[in-house]
């Protein structure tokens, strides 16, 4: 059968579509079948995404002392070292990740290390998370964000660790800092709060009324005994052990809700010692 040139100049525009389309389609298919890899300062929710050197991931795990009892949860996982450095050492460790392509990565990240029924990943909304579970929470993010989430962090269980990459929380010191230089070029900072109990308020003792102030881990304030007062001085929490000086007496206790029990030291002589809340 013959065709008249009418009809291949016809066909021509039609063809170049085609195989325009075509070629199109086979790109398309050909980048999302090319894993997804993420790159250095590509925005996310909140932040943009860096890598924490792992030298770094190493140092904030051994600041907060992760063991296998530990619940560890990453706020903005990313490709999901941190967690899965957790999960290594025995830890049950969840990370939180907006970005679902992330998630994604850090599973098969986990699979690869062969964590996977320790290490788990999440999409979700770190602000709308729960984190009561947790009792190592690690991050890097900004001192913005860090900010948002502080009255959540300090609502937490007494003694829960947090170990931030870098960034602070203004005027909550860290309870320890440290920069790693072997192994790590950018962002070696590593920064631990561990999470005090609430004391401020009065307190009744045998000795008589304790009046506590409490900024963050640092403790202030009086002891009423004898119709004299007493400053307190070196008060400190660490999480929910507290310790203290009161007139030469050095006091160390374990706060557990509305009770301090623990013991006192003066001139040698070591004995119970016992706080209830007033009002309690």
């Amino acid at each position: 059968m013959r065709t008249s040139p009418h009809a291949c100049r016809s066909l021509g525009p039609l063809l170049a579509f085609t195989l325009a389309t075509g070629a199109a389609v086979f790109a398309q298919q050909a980048q999302q079948s090319q894993p997804f890899k993420p790159e250095v300062g590509q925005h996310g929710k909140d932040v943009v995404w860096v890598p924490t050197p792992q030298a770094l991931v190493d140092k904030m795990l051994d600041m907060a002392q992760v063991t296998a009892q530990d619940m560890v949860m990453d706020l903005g996982s990313g490709d999901g070292i941190t967690v899965i450095t957790a999960a290594k050492r025995g830890a049950t460790a969840l990370g939180i990740e907006y970005n679902p392509d992330m998630v994604e990565l850090s599973k098969a990240n986990a699979e690869k290390a062969g964590v996977s029924d320790k290490a788990t990943f999440m999409k979700a909304d770190l602000f709308e998370t729960d984190l009561s579970q947790a009792t190592v929470i690690t991050m890097f993010l900004l001192p913005q964000i860090n900010m948002r989430l502080r009255p959540k962090i300090l609502d937490l269980k007494p003694g829960t660790r947090v170990v931030s990459n870098s960034f602070n929380m203004e005027d909550w010191i860290p309870d320890e800092t440290a920069t790693v230089t072997d192994g790590c070029q950018t962002w070696c900072t590593a920064l631990l709060w561990i999470v005090p109990a609430k004391v401020e308020g009065k307190w009744q003792t045998p000795a008589g009324e304790l009046t506590l102030a409490q900024t963050f881990q640092q403790v202030s304030g009086t002891l009423q005994k004898n119709g004299t007062s007493a400053a307190i001085t070196d008060g400190r929490l660490r999480g929910a052990e507290l310790s203290m000086t009161v007139d030469g007496a050095q006091y160390v206790g374990r706060v557990n809700g509305n009770t301090i029990v623990g013991t006192v030291t003066t001139a040698g002589k070591t004995v119970a010692w016992r706080a209830t809340r007033a009002g309690a």
